[in-house]
């Protein structure tokens, strides 16, 4: 399980890298970058790090990438190159390359070292911890996977200025979520911030990891409490590949279609969990006030919610909730009765 203090932050935590690396001895380091994070965050990586002998490994940005395809491409690279049981591998970018990146790592010669920095609001509070790593199967999010921590995560909320506003929102929407499941005072900090700049962010960011390390250092693989972690994430997920793969809709950001989906799921949480419906009403205002409302028809209600049986945390074919009995408690395995399901996109989309 990784530590709180296997986790450092800022320059610091980059200038010490190459301290850490050194008596491993590693027969030799790779770091893997997304075309975006090649562009904006490899020379700063290389200039703090000073970790300037690293073979560089580059895949295309995009959900749409993470796919076997992509992992067969780098382990193919890997190999050419000689990497070998010894080899090391730090993944330097968003979600999509610290899941993918740790599952090429984890599967290639049986499983090397690998750390993640992650230049996202997202990654950063969200797959920083946990250890899960994983690809997409066709437009299916995190079908295949491993859960495995790396040896190190840096945290550098500087990586923020190079990212549009949205990726910031899309990152925020998780640490909202962590107020809920976990600490209504978190949860009444966060809503009422109104700039979402890395000087701002970076104590909340900090008790995001804090809040998310306490529940999977009880739960690793996530046979119990660490369900909770998935509120608005049984909609959201299928929100997100219906998005995904539909040639007619602009693609959602996994941020973006968690906050649907907890606004759905805080409707559900009402009828099923006993939520109150003043405090559904200040989730759905929360949210609808950073992510707006996005209009989804009937139709389309209908295709997503048809994806839900693809949910991992189906159990014998029924489909599985993390719901909320109140702001701060959250309530696992919930089944839900398939009528709420309209219901939950018509409370959502009512202004």
């Amino acid at each position: 399980m990784l530590e709180l203090n296997n986790i450092s932050y800022n320059e610091k935590g980059l200038k010490n890298l190459s301290n850490i690396l050194s008596p491993k001895n590693y027969s030799s380091v790779f770091v893997l970058v997304d075309t975006n994070t090649k562009e904006k965050c490899l020379n700063r990586f290389v200039r703090i790090s000073k970790i300037e002998n690293a073979n560089i490994l580059t895949m295309a940005a995009g959900e749409e990438n993470k796919n076997l395809k992509t992992c067969e491409a780098l382990w193919n690279e890997l190999s050419f190159l000689g990497a070998d049981r010894d080899s090391a591998l730090i993944n330097l970018g968003g979600g999509v390359v610290t899941d993918l990146g740790a599952f090429v790592a984890c599967t290639f010669k049986r499983g090397i070292d690998f750390y993640n920095i992650p230049t996202t609001l997202l990654s950063m509070v969200d797959a920083s911890v946990g250890g899960k790593t994983g690809i997409d199967l066709g437009s299916l999010k995190n079908q295949i996977g491993t859960i495995q921590e790396p040896q190190e995560v840096i945290i550098d909320s500087d990586w923020l200025s190079t990212l549009p506003s949205k990726e910031i929102r899309s990152g925020f929407a998780e640490m909202l979520k962590h107020g809920l499941i976990a600490s209504p005072d978190y949860w009444n900090s966060l809503k009422i911030i109104k700039k979402l700049t890395p000087p701002v962010l970076l104590d909340y960011i900090k008790t995001s990891i804090k809040l998310k390390s306490e529940v999977v250092t009880l739960d690793p693989k996530e046979k119990g409490l660490r369900k909770v972690l998935n509120f608005g994430h049984t909609l959201g997920h299928a929100i997100e590949s219906y998005f995904l793969a539909s040639p007619s809709r602009k693609r959602l950001l996994h941020g973006e279609a968690i906050a649907i989906g907890m606004v759905l799921e805080a409707y559900l949480s009402v009828h099923c969990c006993g939520l109150q419906i003043e405090e559904a009403n200040d989730i759905k205002t929360t949210f609808s006030n950073h992510y707006g409302i996005v209009k989804i028809s009937a139709i389309e209600q209908n295709e997503i919610i048809a994806l839900l049986r693809h949910d991992k945390k189906n159990k014998a074919g029924r489909i599985n909730f993390s719901l909320l009995k109140s702001i701060g408690i959250p309530k696992i395995d919930i089944e839900v009765p398939q009528e709420y399901f309209s219901k939950a996109f018509q409370y959502y989309s009512n202004t």
